[in-house]
């Protein structure tokens, strides 16, 4: 197939996904993968398509109580080869979609390959091309020349190399008869408001003391051989590793207490953790400072001794690692085109999302979107209130927020549901999603 409308860039998972949306289609894609050139990333052991280089898990599979459910459940309603290639390489796992991930990843190769209008090539490709439509879905390890070229067109001040993550918490979950609303010395930010824009945890010093041992004797991950060569950054210091070079070191660091009063001694708190409003509805708020190796059971365990962070309930735990992702919401538009050069559209983790089926179901929006702009078709994005529409409007702009991370799904993306109660909340999301996915769905236009 010598002439190909689209070029897909990666045969991970969104690329795979995008490759399959874009052939199922009608669309002739080459689809360009480096593995099975003699080269490997430091993480894969195949030269298969779609390999699950970590857990073999799709996470939960509950499409009524669970985001990430109910993306799977989307997905499944657009095509998705993923999921399709998931059903008979299942293993058991509870409530959870887990594969085997040798049967999982024969299967999407086997798909791709027998496609008439997939040609795989086993290439490596060092820059963006200049022209024709293409999508690059190379995933937190694109190879450095590549790297280099999306630099280039993004600008290098919108690609991270280096990623330092501090949990997220869900709003709902923190006790706000423990904490309170200030700013430090009441000061006013550029936004303007009223000096109330963090929620402060308050620590004593018997708390203070336990909580930097516990940062000192909780279980880390241990690095990669990729990513210990990785330096440190005063920016984005792992909280034990600063816990470390002292016990008073986080009390004059991003735990102190001055010009925090709080409201029910008077006085400042020994001690304060402090969260940061994470999107534009309140519903998430970030751990400042708190980027961690800390194991994830290990943080959940430690930072539910928080003074009110009991009961915290996490939409993403911390972590500290090598990526390459580039600040979505800056560079591309609502259909993840690159406004500097709409030719060419990002998918998978490169766009900012985390986790196996968030960068297949944005591969899977992408490729549907290349396909519409070459049939002649208009796509509108899927609604907001949907999860597929609530991942791709984070991956697109539509949060507020000065430091974009990686994110996956959950339903802190959504709009709110204030007139509900917590209870049947879950169940009221995706009740409200399928409704809306359901009118969407019925708005695109298939194919002949």
């Amino acid at each position: 197939m010598s002439n190909h409308q689209i070029h897909v860039i990666g045969g991970g998972l969104a690329g795979s996904e995008a490759a399959w949306q874009l052939a199922q289609a009608g669309i002739k894609v080459r689809l360009s993968e480096m593995r099975g050139t003699g080269e490997m990333t430091p993480v894969h052991q195949t030269d298969g398509l779609a390999e699950l280089v970590c857990s073999n898990s799709f996470r939960s599979d509950d499409a009524d109580k669970n985001a990430v459910g109910l993306l799977h459940q989307e997905m499944r309603r657009l095509g998705s080869l993923i999921m399709d290639r998931a059903e008979p390489a299942k293993v058991p796992a509870g409530s959870a979609l887990a594969v085997d991930r040798h049967v999982f990843s024969d299967g999407v190769t086997r798909a791709l390959a027998e496609h008439p209008n997939v040609e795989i090539v086993r290439e490596r490709i060092d820059t963006l091309p200049t022209e024709g439509m293409t999508i690059v879905a190379t995933g937190p390890l694109t190879a450095a020349a590549l790297a280099s070229s999306i630099g280039e067109a993004a600008g290098m001040e919108h690609l991270a190399f280096f990623d330092a993550i501090a949990p997220v918490i869900h709003f709902d979950s923190i006790d706000m008869e423990e904490c309170w609303m200030a700013n430090r010395w009441d000061k006013i930010g550029p936004g303007g408001g009223e000096g109330k824009d963090y929620i402060n945890c308050p620590m004593n010093k018997e708390q203070y003391q336990a909580f930097v041992q516990g940062l000192l004797d909780g279980e880390k991950t241990e690095f990669k051989e990729w990513e210990s060569s990785t330096p440190y950054f005063e920016g984005c210091m792992p909280i034990e590793v600063m816990a470390s070079r002292g016990p008073e070191t986080l009390r004059h660091g991003p735990m102190k207490p001055m010009g925090l009063d709080n409201p029910k001694t008077g006085r400042w708190p020994y001690a304060v953790v402090q969260l940061r409003q994470d999107n534009a509805s309140g519903t998430l708020w970030n751990m400042v400072g708190f980027q961690t190796k800390l194991k994830h059971g290990a943080q959940v365990e430690l930072f539910r001794t928080i003074p009110g962070l009991e009961k915290a309930e996490f939409a993403r735990l911390g972590g500290l690692h090598r990526n390459t992702f580039i600040q979505s919401p800056k560079l591309l538009d609502p259909t993840l085109r690159l406004k500097s050069a709409p030719h060419i559209r990002f998918a998978g983790q490169m766009t900012g999302c985390e986790g196996y089926v968030e960068s297949a179901a944005i591969g899977l929006i992408a490729g549907r979107f290349a396909a519409a702009e070459i049939l002649g078709q208009d796509l509108a994005p899927p609604p907001a209130d949907t999860a597929l529409g609530a991942l791709l409007g984070h991956v697109t702009g539509n949060i507020e927020t000065a430091d974009y991370q990686p994110m996956n799904v959950n339903f802190g993306l959504f709009p709110t549901l204030d007139d509900v109660k917590k209870k049947q909340r879950k169940e009221a999301y995706t009740a409200r999603a399928r409704a809306s996915f359901g009118r969407w769905l019925g708005e695109v236009v298939e194919p002949a």
